[in-house]
């Protein structure tokens, strides 16, 4: 026997349940979103086979800390996706990263630096998201090679 069952009754706003109900707490809380951008680069300065033009398909996890608004959101998933595809994506996917990012060696150490700045002033810039910080950027390089920037490095150093 299954435990399946279909609702009796949809919750209604304003009826089964009352607008200062939906924000359950006042804690900080971390949400999480994960993208992958393809994108060619070569190192400079660096012997072995990585000083030649190759391509990765990056994944990348942006993780973001802040407090829940009135209706239990800290923020939508959407709008993650929307400063990802208009301030770090476009500089990013398809690209040669030797040529779009500011001028610096194409390492994952310093391209999740890079992508932490960038979340961190696109936040900034919005202020509509309650205590909205970054609190940490993983970016894959290969899918067992990780370089991560966290805030708490990247506000004291």
């Amino acid at each position: 026997m299954s435990d399946f069952r279909i609702v009796d009754k949809l919750q209604k706003l304003d009826v089964d349940i009352q607008r200062n109900q939906l924000n359950y707490h006042a804690k900080r809380v971390l949400v999480s979103k994960e993208f992958t951008f393809d994108a060619a680069h070569h190192l400079h300065d660096y012997e072995g086979k990585c000083k030649n033009l190759h391509g990765h398909t990056y994944r990348v996890i942006l993780g973001l800390s802040g407090y829940t608004d009135e209706r239990g959101l800290m923020i939508d998933f959407g709008d993650i996706k929307g400063i990802w595809k208009e301030k770090i994506e476009i500089h990013l996917d398809h690209r040669y990263l030797n040529e779009t990012l500011p001028p610096m060696n194409t390492t994952a150490e310093n391209i999740v630096v890079w992508i932490y700045e960038k979340l961190a002033e696109a936040l900034l810039d919005e202020q509509t998201y309650n205590g909205a910080r970054v609190e940490f950027i993983r970016l894959y390089e290969t899918p067992t090679s990780y370089a991560e920037a966290r805030r708490e490095w990247m506000e004291v150093e």
